[in-house]
């Protein structure tokens, strides 16, 4: 290879070194979260959420399937050939007489479900060629035959398997639904919880930072006052200690947030190496909440009492699955048709032959040792046992929403003493640090009024995050959104 060629060789290496560094820097490119936005993207790419989707396209498809199996089949059934060759004993004339016969079939059928009766009209045309013979009396017999018939067939005195399987599939359906909308509450929630939990590491890095940087100041202060001989160098080597332990709490706070971004990243479904940032707003306007229309709200619209009531229709299903056990039950069979035969296809029906069958098949239990009386008894106790988890979900809605309510009232009064301690601490710190500056305070004292405001600042963050979270918690119990004064779902 020429030396130029290696220059392009060079140069087209490089070009897609740096096109795949783009590209990485475009699909890892840093991405600005808000909390709509995090919940958004959990909404599309949580792993929870992917699941109840797949749960919730399994029995929509179950249900289509079960539709589909009530609408008329089509079948058709082949048997091209079939050769038997046979040597029987004859008693009627005591020798030995052997047999042969060949014959192709064909059988196509139409079947229709009832659904409002449960049973099955089916048209049936049955078509055959024999070719046939026998040494004895030396018979060959070679001929079409034709059968097509309907045929009616009806259980009766049991229940309507066809509707029943429907109504099942249904409320599967249905209670899917509203596992995929308590899902996605759930997530809400959680990426809420995730989200402020992360944002208040993050100011908690801000308020670190604050901290070193005042401690920077304090130390540069008291250097000089070392330097100049006001201080003794013992106050020096206390703010190298406060300045590196300052130092310390930023690394801590970089470490404690990072593990909250990863933690976010995994719950909303993006990469771990996507550069996250987010933005929240903190900021707490007290919204005045009406805890009758919580209640009211809550009871009639939460959808895991629904749930509870698809629960308790299911286990009315088992109990009638349950009673047609060992029960007394009949099937009616209906069948009206013609046959015909003949050694040419074309005079097949030219004399038919009338198919015609009336039948009821009875099923009596006589003695089954007490099984179907234990059966239904253990059917109740589930029905039972659903209707009172049922009254308890009412009960615990109501609990939550009241917890609730007592701790949103309990923030209000946290979040005004909150704001008032950073208020005072703020100008405690700015009082202390004049008299630092004059002399009159040592840096160990100064630090600690700069600790406690930055707990302070801290204690505010949270509890504001603390009021927001609540704030939310009520909205998920209740589906009633108290700031929009609208419900949560339509």
């Amino acid at each position: 290879m020429t030396r130029k060629n290696n220059k392009y060789l060079i140069k087209i290496i490089l070009i897609f070194h740096f096109i795949s560094v783009v590209f990485q820097i475009s699909l890892y490119g840093q991405i600005n979260l808000t909390l709509e936005s995090a919940v958004e993207y959990a909404m599309q790419k949580s792993p929870d959420i992917q699941k109840t989707k797949l749960d919730l396209e399994r029995n929509r498809e179950l249900l289509k399937a079960q539709q589909a199996a009530t609408k008329s089949h089509f079948s058709l059934t082949l048997n091209p050939f079939a050769y038997e060759s046979d040597l029987s004993f004859n008693r009627f004339i005591s020798s030995w007489s052997s047999s042969e016969s060949k014959e192709s079939r064909a059988t196509f059928t139409i079947s229709q479900p009832i659904e409002w009766t449960g049973g099955t009209l089916s048209l049936i045309n049955r078509l055959l060629w024999q070719n046939s013979y026998s040494d004895y009396q030396n018979v060959r017999n070679k001929q079409y035959s034709n059968d097509i018939y309907i045929n009616f067939n009806q259980p009766i005195f049991t229940y309507n398997t066809i509707k029943l399987e429907i109504k099942e599939l249904e409320l599967n359906l249905e209670k899917t639904q509203l596992t995929y909308t308590i899902q996605e509450l759930q997530i809400e929630r959680l990426v809420a919880q995730t989200f402020f939990k992360t944002y208040e590491n993050k100011l908690n890095l801000v308020i670190a930072e604050e901290e070193l940087k005042n401690q920077e100041i304090s130390y540069d202060i008291i250097m000089k006052k070392v330097e100049a001989d006001i201080t003794a160098r013992e106050e020096l080597y206390q703010a190298e200690l406060n300045l590196l332990s300052a130092r310390s709490n930023v690394q801590n706070a970089i470490v404690t947030l990072e593990n909250s971004y990863d933690e976010l990243k995994q719950l909303i479904g993006l990469p771990l190496q996507q550069d996250v940032s987010i933005y929240a707003d903190t900021s707490v306007v007290i919204v005045d909440i009406d805890l009758d229309k919580a209640i009211g709200s809550g009871v009639k619209n939460r959808k895991e009492l629904r749930q509870n009531q698809i629960d308790i229709e299911n286990a009315q299903i088992d109990l009638v699955r349950t009673s047609a056990q060992n029960e007394y039950k009949g099937t009616l069979n209906l069948t009206y048709g013609l046959t015909g035969t003949d050694e040419l296809l074309n005079d097949i029906y030219r004399k038919p032959a009338k198919n015609q069958q009336v039948g009821i098949s009875l099923e009596i239990p006589l003695w089954d040792w007490g099984e179907k009386k234990s059966r239904i008894r253990a059917s109740n106790a589930t029905i039972k046992r659903q209707k009172l988890t049922y009254d308890e979900e009412v009960k615990n809605i109501n609990i939550e929403i009241r917890k609730t309510y007592r701790q949103l009232k309990n923030l209000e009064l946290q979040i005004e003493i909150a704001r008032q301690n950073v208020r005072n601490a703020q100008l405690t710190y700015e009082i202390n640090l004049e008299r630092y500056n004059y002399g009159d305070l040592t840096s160990m004292d100064l630090s600690l009024y700069q600790s406690q405001l930055s707990q302070k600042k801290s204690q505010l963050v949270s509890v504001m995050v603390s009021y927001k979270l609540a704030l939310l918690d009520l909205k998920i119990e209740s589906l009633w959104d108290f700031e929009t004064g609208k419900p949560v779902l339509k």
